[in-house]
């Protein structure tokens, strides 16, 4: 007999939309079990743990949600990008310890499950896990009618990863003279919405409308660009070169991680006419009338990861890198200083 209620359904709780749910997200979950995942299902997530190889492994974890990005997937009733922005935000974090992801859980919470919008957020959550080669091995939809609006929901994940200890990145072998390089984002990621909001009054402005200083693009496609997943093309770095530092350029800006990645006493030295600015970034602060050293402090400003390598392997560590996709280019110089970041 299959599970319903008809109590629970007139209190705002399908069951059986959840069981559709499933259904067509499975689809999408299969294209990720190439990492070695077990169906899902059950209880808990099951994956297979490989350590050949290694001899003391480090499991590395990260979780992170996605924000009120959300609110333009509502406005644009598109949601098979944001999975990517979900995962995008867990691995990018997890890569910056040298570690690899293994697997990935998502949770949604939602007003109302409608079984055909869940499949669409799972697919972006696959699709990121495939981008980043996670397995997606379990996740959890919540129906929670009058907590959340019926059309809205909140999406969140978690990450591992695993390393090997003595690959673990070790910021302490830093030294004045090192250089740091810029991997360029895809746009504003998953970060400072609530400004950028605020900024362009998004519940009263056509998101649709084709922007000139977007190229033709329109605010809401520009904003809802998903966030670059860079845990391939580092992997491939770390492979060959020996990096001092990662930094996932998250809320905060420059200014709160560059310094994470960097020893005390030391700091990064950047020419802002070197940094490779995206237009939609210019665009916020001419709108918003939002000063430089805030927008530096809340965006990645073209700017989605920095690595630190040292001067000799600058050359050797860009061309990796965009043989791997990522046309990443010098931008700062390690300083001795207690500033963490300096801008000139």
């Amino acid at each position: 007999m299959k599970s319903y209620s008809e109590s629970y359904k007139e209190a705002g709780v399908d069951i059986t939309a959840g069981y559709k749910a499933v259904e067509l997200m499975k689809k999408h979950i299969a294209r990720t079990y190439a990492q070695g995942a077990e169906e899902i299902g059950g209880f808990g997530g099951l994956f297979p743990l490989d350590l050949t190889g290694y001899t003391h492994p480090v499991l590395v974890s990260g979780t992170d949600g996605v924000g009120t990005k959300l609110k333009i997937a509502f406005l644009m009733d598109k949601h098979d990008t944001i999975g990517i922005d979900c995962v995008a935000m867990c691995v990018n974090d997890v890569i910056c310890c040298g570690a690899k992801p293994l697997f990935f859980l998502d949770y949604i919470a939602c007003g109302k499950n409608y079984p055909e919008k869940i499949e669409q957020i799972v697919k972006g959550v696959c699709d990121g896990c495939v981008q980043s080669g996670s397995a997606l091995i379990g996740g959890e939809t919540a129906e929670m009618p009058g907590f959340y609006p019926i059309d809205e929901y909140d999406l969140a994940g978690f990450s591992v990863g695993i390393v090997e200890r003595e690959k673990v990145i070790d910021k302490t072998t830093m030294k004045e003279g090192d250089v740091m390089i810029a991997l360029p984002s895809s746009g504003v990621h998953s970060n400072g919405f609530s400004l950028v909001r605020k900024v362009f009054d998004i519940e009263n402005t056509d998101l649709k409308k084709p922007v000139e200083e977007l190229g033709g693009a329109s605010l809401g496609e520009t904003l809802l660009t998903p966030t670059k997943i860079y845990v391939k093309p580092v992997l491939a770095l770390l492979d060959k070169i020996k990096v001092k530092g990662i930094s996932h350029i998250t809320g905060g800006g420059f200014y709160e991680n560059m310094p994470r990645s960097i020893p005390k006493g030391l700091g990064v030295q950047i020419k802002k006419s070197d940094v490779k600015v995206l237009p939609i970034f210019k665009l916020i602060q001419k709108v918003g009338g939002i000063a430089e050293r805030d927008m530096f402090n809340t965006f990645n400003m073209g700017v989605g990861m920095s690595i630190v390598v040292s001067k000799e392997d600058v050359k050797e560590a860009i061309s990796i890198l965009k043989d791997n996709g990522i046309d990443a280019y010098e931008i700062g110089t390690i300083i001795k200083s207690e500033d963490g970041v300096t801008l000139l």
